[in-house]
């Protein structure tokens, strides 16, 4: 099976479980991409995975880099049809089937599990990603500070993103 058959295939399954965006299963990718079909490093994940954040535009952007990785121009836009076409479909009938409910307390309950299941599957991917990319006491800690600072402040996420690339630069992580 071709590399471009093989992108667009497994990434085309991938988009029909990312409930809740790529990043709720971005340990599920990690492994797809880095384990499994061997396309980046861990290294180029984690800066893949860091450029996608900070970029503007949609959350699917590390999908789209791991294409142009593999297969340049084509790769992407390959990557990001695969990872975009399967949920959007599903999404579309689901929606349907939901605004045709005539029982309000139905829908409202349907939303509520949804939104239960994307945050649980955020929050699980967030642990899943910290344990694998983090190989030092310093980047533990960085980690742990991150979210103390993330719950009981209201800093912009970017200056936390800014200590971390200092933190990197200084050589402490």
């Amino acid at each position: 099976m071709s590399i471009l058959l093989s992108l667009f295939l497994k990434l085309s399954a991938f988009s029909l479980v990312a409930f809740g965006g790529v990043n709720a299963l971005l340990p599920v990718l990690f492994n797809l991409a880095v384990h499994q079909e061997h396309w980046i490093d861990v290294q180029t994940f984690s800066d893949y995975f860091a450029i996608a954040q900070a970029a503007p535009g949609p959350n699917f952007m590390t999908v789209t880099l791991i294409g142009w990785h593999v297969y340049g121009v084509l790769g992407a836009l390959l990557a990001t049809l695969a990872i975009a076409w399967p949920s959007s479909i599903m999404i579309f009938f689901l929606e349907r089937f939901i605004m045709r409910m005539e029982n309000p307390l139905s829908k409202k309950t349907i939303q509520y599990a949804a939104a239960a299941l994307a945050i649980g599957l955020v929050l699980s991917s967030a642990f899943e990603i910290a344990l694998q990319i983090n190989h030092s006491t310093a980047a533990y800690i960085l980690t742990i500070c991150t979210i103390t600072i993330t719950l009981l402040t209201r800093w912009h996420p970017l200056y936390l993103i800014a200590i971390g690339g200092a933190l990197g630069v200084l050589g402490f992580i």
